[in-house]
């Protein structure tokens, strides 16, 4: 869901659907055949001329029942990697904080595109990953949106990582590496070897984004 402006005649901010493309290609990018998929924006600022204009202008919400992630242990430790199913403690869909380009080739026709912002972890999910999606929650859907009055400084207090219990952590079989395999099966729960919890992740130096 994406944010621009607001309907003509009306005091409601105009919100709409849009089908995009997996994988950020910034407006300036000549071929997107030698530029690197981006699906992940770091809120710390990696890449940052990649996603300037978009965090300014074309911020989104991307709706999911939840995500994927691997741990993937040092070899020295002799564990096999383990695939998570990380869902909403509360069942629902959440919304992650997205940013969208239009990228058009030289005949004119155009590709919107998107990637999601990740943020450092939590205490639950760091002891999978150190990196989680910014969840957006509904009360700030608005304010997130509005790039009209929201400068990128205005929202960069909704780029903290969500609550610890705010997701469940459930360990899957490894075949939902592979795109072929679909079904709800996939969210099965499985053994795994129990790992103590993650101590919290201390945040940036900076809080503030560098992607402005």
């Amino acid at each position: 869901m994406s944010g621009e402006g607001q309907r003509p005649g009306s005091n409601l901010p105009d919100r709409r659907a849009l089908l995009v493309r997996w994988g950020l290609t910034p407006s300036w990018v000549k071929d997107p055949r030698d530029f690197p998929l981006l699906i992940n924006a770091r809120r710390d600022g990696s890449r940052k001329a990649s996603f300037k204009a978009a965090m300014r202008h074309r911020r989104v919400l991307i709706p999911a029942s939840g995500f994927y992630e691997w741990h993937r242990p040092s070899k020295e430790s002799g564990e096999a990697p383990q695939a998570y199913w990380i869902k909403p403690r509360n069942g629902g869909i959440v919304a992650f904080a997205g940013l969208m380009e239009t990228w058009s080739s030289a005949d004119g026709s155009e590709v919107d595109t998107a990637a999601i912002l990740t943020t450092h972890a939590n205490a639950r999910i760091g002891d999978v990953h150190d990196r989680m999606p910014v969840v957006i929650n509904p009360e700030d859907f608005a304010r997130w949106l509005d790039c009209r009055t929201q400068e990128p400084r205005d929202v960069a207090d909704l780029l903290a990582p969500v609550d610890d219990d705010y997701f469940d952590v459930i360990a899957v079989s490894d075949r939902v590496n592979k795109v072929a395999n679909t079904g709800a099966d996939l969210q099965a729960p499985v053994h795994a070897v129990i790992r103590p919890a993650a101590k919290p992740k201390e945040p940036p130096a900076n809080p503030q984004l560098s992607l402005f």
